[in-house]
């Protein structure tokens, strides 16, 4: 269980890092604090995201959940609040397009690692 942590913070970084390369307004210095990144991003989403979701529940419902992405990109501008110059988002747009594309590469990366941890 440990393990499967450990494996989804450092796939969560490679995915940050990758988001980094794609937008020019989302930077990361490096891959130790696309960790950090990582690490304080799990840590916000097992403790701020569940009460902003129970907060905005009649706007996520209504907006047929796509409402998650913007609190996704909320939990991603305070984990830049929190790290400082290392991590810098120019923008909430940027924020918001970075969390829809998170969401995509963490499914797919955590798929293909089930995958090829099952298929042994």
């Amino acid at each position: 269980m440990l393990l499967r942590g450990i494996l989804t913070i450092v796939l969560n970084a490679v995915a940050l890092i990758t988001v980094a390369q794609l937008f020019d307004s989302f930077q990361l210095d490096g891959f130790g604090t696309a960790l950090l990144a990582s690490l304080i991003l799990s840590v916000l989403n097992l403790i701020v995201k569940p009460i902003l979701i129970i907060l905005t529940l009649p706007l996520t419902i209504f907006t047929l959940g796509l409402f998650l992405f913007v609190i996704n990109a909320v939990t991603l501008m305070i984990t830049q609040a929190l790290i400082g110059d290392s991590f810098v988002i120019d923008g909430f747009g940027t924020a918001i397009l970075a969390a829809v594309i998170l969401a995509i590469l963490n499914l797919l990366l955590n798929k293909l690692v089930k995958d090829t941890l099952t298929s042994k």
